[in-house]
Order: C-alpha cells, then sequence, then structure tokens
C-alpha cells in the first residue's frame, strides 16, 4: 500500500518537521513518523482526561448566583482596649445632713430675726428673738416669792432655837420642840420649791429665743418680726450641718451594683461649667418599687456654685475594665437582646449574643460575648440574616488592640 497517497495535502505541512522525506520527494521514515504522530495523540488524550477528573466547578450555578448577589458589607476587629468605665447619672443638690429648726417653747411674738439665708451661724446662736415680757414678769414674781419662803424660813429657825434654849428650863415639852423642827424644815422646802419654779420660768424664758442647734449654713429663713410663732407654726429655718452638700444621683439598679462608697464622681450644677469633684459616702439600701432606682449620694464640699434643690448631672468612675469597644451602628437589639453578627470563614454571617457596658466617646463596651478577635458586621446589620453570604471589607477599628490580643 502506497502510504503517501493516504496523506491529506494540508496536513503535510505540519508532519513534515516528524516525517523525512526521500531523494524524490516522497516520504521516508513512515514508521517512526506515525509513531510519534500516535504518541502525540496519547499525550493529549491523557491530559484532557487528568482534567476533567481532577477539575471541580466552584460553586454550583445557584450558588455562583449568590455569591455575585451578596452584599458588601463592613466588618471590623475590635481588639480589645483598658477603658475607665464611667456611669453618667442625674439627681439633685441637697444638703448632707439639712437641720430643720423650729420653735421649741411655748413661742410668742417675734422681736427680731438676727440672720438670713447664706448666713453661717455656730451652736447655741440665737437666730430670732421672740418677745419674753410676760415670762420677764413670772420670773420677777418667782423671785420674791424665794425671798418670802426664806424669811419663812428664817423665822422658823429662830423659833427653834429659842425652843432649844427653854427646853432645858422645863418650859417647853419636847413635843413641841419636835413641832417646830418640822416647821423649820418644811420652811427649807418651800425655799427649794421656789428656787426650781425660778428655774423653770428662766428656762422656758430662754427657750423662747430660736437657736441654731449645730454650726452650718443657713439655707432658708421663714419668719419675720412680728410674727406670731408656736410649736405649731412648722419650720423656721433650714441649716445644712457643717455647709456640707450632696448630690442625690439616681441610678438604675443594674447601675447602683457596680459602684461601692469611695468612687469618685464629677457633678456638674445646671447652669455651671465647672465640675466639682466628689466621692459616694452612701448608696442607697432599698429599690423604689415604681421606678426600679436607688440614689447613690455623692458628698460635695462647699461653694457658693452648689444651691440645694438644684439640677444636676454626674459622671460616676466605676473603675477600669478591658474589653472590645464597637461602634453604636454594630450592636443591634431584639426583643432577646443585644446582639451582633460575626463573620465566620467563608463569608457566612452568625448571629452572637453580647452583653454591652458603658457607653465612651469611641463606643461601646462590650463586656461579654465578644473577644475581640472576631470579624463583626460594622453597618447594615439591619439587612441581614443568620447565614448570609457577604463581602466582607475591612474598616478602621475604633479602638487599638492590646499588644498579644
Amino acid at each position: 500500500m502506497n502510504y503517501e497517497s493516504t496523506i491529506k495535502p494540508e496536513l503535510q505541512p505540519a508532519l513534515e518537521p516528524v516525517l523525512d522525506r526521500d531523494a524524490d520527494g516522497g516520504l521516508a521514515g513512515t514508521g517512526r513518523g506515525w509513531m510519534v504522530l500516535v504518541a502525540l495523540l496519547v499525550a493529549l488524550a491523557l491530559g484532557l482526561a487528568w482534567y476533567v477528573m481532577h477539575h471541580k466547578p466552584a460553586a454550583s450555578d445557584a450558588e455562583a448566583a449568590r455569591n455575585a448577589q451578596a452584599q458588601t458589607v463592613s466588618v471590623i476587629t475590635p481588639g480589645r482596649t483598658s477603658v475607665t468605665g464611667t456611669i453618667t447619672a442625674s439627681g439633685t443638690i441637697a444638703a448632707r445632713r439639712e437641720m430643720p429648726v423650729g420653735v421649741a417653747g411655748e413661742g410668742g411674738r417675734v422681736e427680731r430675726v438676727l440672720v438670713d439665708a447664706g448666713d453661717w451661724v455656730q451652736a447655741g446662736q440665737v437666730l430670732a428673738v421672740v418677745d419674753r415680757s410676760v415670762q420677764v414678769e413670772q420670773i420677777a414674781g418667782q423671785a420674791a416669792n424665794i425671798e418670802v419662803q426664806r424669811a419663812n424660813a428664817r423665822i422658823a429657825q429662830s423659833n427653834l432655837d429659842r425652843a432649844l434654849k427653854l427646853v432645858e428650863r422645863g418650859f417647853i415639852s419636847k413635843a413641841d420642840v419636835d413641832r417646830l423642827v418640822a416647821t423649820r424644815d418644811a420652811a427649807v422646802a418651800q425655799v427649794h420649791v421656789a428656787n426650781a419654779a425660778l428655774g423653770q420660768l428662766q428656762a422656758s424664758s430662754a427657750r423662747l429665743n430660736i437657736v441654731a442647734p449645730a454650726a452650718g449654713l443657713v439655707l432658708t429663713r421663714g419668719v419675720e418680726p412680728g410674727q406670731i410663732v408656736s410649736p405649731g407654726s412648722g419650720v423656721l429655718f433650714r441649716i445644712a450641718k457643717d455647709g456640707q452638700f450632696e448630690m442625690q444621683a439616681h441610678l438604675a439598679e443594674n447601675d447602683l451594683a457596680r459602684l461601692s462608697v469611695g468612687q469618685s464622681a464629677d457633678v456638674m450644677p445646671v447652669g455651671t461649667a465647672q465640675p466639682f469633684t466628689g466621692q459616694i459616702w452612701q448608696l442607697s439600701p432599698t429599690i423604689d418599687t415604681q421606678t426600679r432606682e436607688g440614689v447613690a449620694r455623692i458628698a460635695l464640699a462647699y461653694n457658693p456654685a452648689l444651691r440645694p434643690g438644684g439640677f444636676a448631672s454626674a459622671q460616676i468612675r466605676s473603675g477600669a475594665v478591658t474589653a472590645p469597644i464597637l461602634p453604636e451602628s454594630a450592636i443591634l437589639s431584639d426583643q432577646n437582646g443585644p446582639f451582633v453578627y460575626v463573620v465566620g470563614g467563608n463569608n457566612k454571617v452568625a448571629r452572637r449574643a453580647v452583653k454591652t457596658g458603658d457607653v465612651t466617646a469611641q463606643g461601646i463596651v462590650v463586656i461579654e460575648g465578644l473577644s475581640g478577635t472576631e470579624r463583626v458586621v460594622m453597618r447594615a446589620g439591619g439587612f441581614l440574616n443568620p447565614g448570609d453570604t457577604i463581602r466582607p471589607v475591612a474598616a478602621k477599628a475604633t479602638a487599638t488592640p492590646r499588644p498579644g490580643a
């Protein structure tokens, strides 16, 4: 058979490198050329088979469609940051120990008022003078009665002395002497009774004056000269003992549980730009059943800018904590509580419950639920569902991670 005639003319240029020609232009070494051709075809077939066996499609058509529709979402790796915890509270300024002062005696017409609101007073200082003309006359009458009783006592003693001299002579019996002794003792007792009555009148007269029970700052004055006062007149003066003030900060019960006596706070009264530093000196032992709040009492030193009854806000330092910090947009909430979306290795989001802490200028502190190394959805979490595939784009962290975090 003539193999030369079976090769198509158009394939000959491609096969010329492997097929030799003889001197007449015919093909030479025909067996060797065909072997090379067959080897090339076999190698091509084997390569195609290996590709088909080992090549796996990137995804099914449905999965590819979902990946093509995946949202581009900003994610953040928060790390862990040391933050000084603060609790914000509001309340009112008040005297730490407020002393109401009223009428301690019988009362009467007020002659003079010696102090005004804003004055400093000492313990026992007279605040207002009440008319005592009637009491003065009563004291004078009782003093005169004492002199009468003393005179009676002197007469009784003289009668007894004379009787004792006559007893020796037998002119007076022993029984008469005993009666004279009793009369003398009764007269002396009457002198003591009169003295006691005088002291009572003097004490009652002294109680007419309205005096300060302790040193402090007069907060209010509720009496004027000419006013008739009595024990039923109520409070006439209010005094802040030693001029000590406080802020009564109202806090939710979970915030109250984080505080302890001695922690410092910055108090900012309304209308001032100057904060006042104080310390918690008492925490409410009870919680209001209606508001679910308790009171933290923050002691403050006297300052004219502090006005009892005024409104104020406080920043209470509750100690340092090291935890992740997230922007507000990253934390979502529903009936089950706050949560975030965490991105897994397959770019699918998963819901994770968290517990939040203080709100700082950097963001919200997450005290439970995150270690700080996760990729957390920063925005658009409200449009995601657990299991959704996203295209994450790293955003700048809000906090500087701790070394080794």
